[in-house]
Parts: structure tokens; C-alpha cells; sequence
């Protein structure tokens, strides 16, 4: 296919991500200037948070949220297993029980993609 570059295709994610992100903060907002806005990400996202920085950089400079720094809280993929209780923080997106190898397993966490705050200059 001319013209595609698989390189820009984490970056579109991300773009679309900080779009979602930056019009949440923005309303909240209500036309204050915000100095900082919070996520938690999981792991099972598959968010690269470099292109994620970079995205904010670019979707929030013509806002109010310009100078607003972007943190990005990680959060690790966990599973409990059904059969032996034990919990297991992924490193693959395998969804097994790190301990007994089963796969009746619950998401604990992992797949969040949350605004946790926006932090608001005080008038």
C-alpha cells in the first residue's frame, strides 16, 4: 500500500487518545486554564507513553490545557486465578495464572483508561 508507514500506526492510537483525554479536560475545565491532567493506563492498552506525551504536546497546544503537563500512571495487568486465588501481574498479554499455569482467570486490572484528575490555576 503506497504511502503507509506502519511506524505512524501507535501514533494515531495515541493521537486518538489524547483527543479523547484533552476534550474530558476541557470541559471539566469550563474554560480555566489546567496545569496538569492525571491517567491511569493499563497494560493491556498498549499505550507507548512516549508517543502518548508527544500527542499531548500536540492536540493540547492550541487549548486551554497549552502549558498542562500530561502524567501518565501506569497500571500492570493483574489476574486472580479461579482455581488456586493466587494473583499474578502479567508481562504478556496471556491471561494465565502465573502460579499454577491455569486460565480461569479474572482481570483485576489492566484494561483501565481513565482521567484520574485535572488539576485547575485557582482565579
Amino acid at each position: 500500500m503506497e504511502g503507509y508507514d506502519p511506524s505512524e500506526v501507535p501514533l494515531m492510537h495515541e493521537l486518538s487518545i489524547c483527543n479523547a483525554i484533552a476534550s474530558t479536560a476541557a470541559k471539566h475545565a469550563d474554560g480555566r486554564s489546567v496545569t496538569q491532567v492525571t491517567v491511569q493506563i493499563g497494560h493491556l492498552r498498549q499505550v507507548v507513553p512516549d508517543a502518548l506525551q508527544f500527542s499531548w504536546e500536540v492536540v493540547s497546544d492550541a487549548t486551554v490545557l497549552k502549558d498542562a503537563a500530561l502524567v501518565i500512571e501506569q497500571v500492570p495487568a493483574v489476574v486472580e486465578c479461579a482455581f488456586c486465588g493466587v494473583r499474578t501481574t502479567l508481562d504478556l498479554p496471556i491471561l494465565a495464572c502465573g502460579h499454577c499455569e491455569g486460565f480461569e482467570v479474572k482481570l483485576v486490572s489492566g484494561e483501565e483508561l481513565v482521567v484520574v484528575s485535572i488539576d485547575l490555576v485557582d482565579a
